[in-house]
């Protein structure tokens, strides 16, 4: 069975040859690019299934590539890169990354994320993250069927994998989601490094649901446990 097409986006020639070479003997298709310019005529051209970016390119920053290749597809993005601070995280997936991986990497982490990236994938295309309701909590409403989410009447700008965060915790208003489950149910995996991505992402919607995030009215933090989302009267 052949598997996803990939975009892969490194300049850094070892690099690559490493990703690439992982990727053909697991049977991935793949397409390089090793500028930002050229991954977004990549992209568009190619339409591929996922992409791997690395932040650090020559022409210009890889959040800007995030950035435009978002105003026109929502193809999952794994940022790759050597960049390990909180803010650069946030940055990167504020922009529409779906997944963050931190160099020095191992192979078997790189495929268990595109696996991973792959079942988010299956699922969506069976419609089986969608139902035929609407979620009402406040001011804040998620319309399940048509795949967004409103605040106060305005539609919210979220990544992917905001959404689908957004999605499982109105699915279980009122209750107290583990870390772990929501990592498996984000990244059908629970992993050290998924806790943290976890933390970023949940930071970034807030950020844009939360009119005061350090006081928050929609989504709880019970710490060292998990999240829990309000009902609001």
């Amino acid at each position: 069975m052949t598997k996803s097409l990939i975009l892969v986006v490194e300049d850094d020639m070892p690099i690559r040859n490493l990703i690439c070479t992982t990727l053909k003997a697991h049977n991935y298709r793949y397409v390089t690019a090793e500028k930002g310019e050229t991954a977004i005529l990549e992209a568009s051209s190619h339409n591929p299934e996922i992409i791997l970016l690395d932040l650090g390119l020559p022409d210009f920053d890889g959040v800007d590539v995030i950035r435009k290749i978002r105003s026109w597809s929502n193809v999952p993005i794994i940022v790759i890169s050597a960049r390990t601070e909180d803010s650069d995280k946030i940055e990167a997936l504020d922009a529409g990354a779906d997944d963050y991986l931190t160099k020095p990497f191992s192979v078997e982490e790189l495929l268990a994320r595109l696996r991973a990236t792959q079942r988010r994938l299956a699922i969506g295309q069976n419609g089986d993250l969608h139902t035929d309701s609407v979620f009402v909590n406040g001011k804040l409403k998620v319309d399940y069927a048509a795949g967004c989410a409103f605040l106060d009447g305005e539609e919210l700008h979220l990544t992917p994998s905001e959404y689908k965060l957004l999605c499982l915790l109105s699915k279980n208003a009122g209750k107290v989601l583990t870390h772990t489950y929501i990592t498996q149910q984000i990244w059908g995996r629970s992993w050290e490094n998924d806790v943290a991505s976890l933390r970023v992402f949940m930071a970034t919607l807030r950020k844009k649901i939360e009119k005061e995030p350090d006081s928050p009215q929609y989504i709880q933090t019970h710490i060292g446990v998990g999240y829990r989302m309000l009902r609001v009267e």
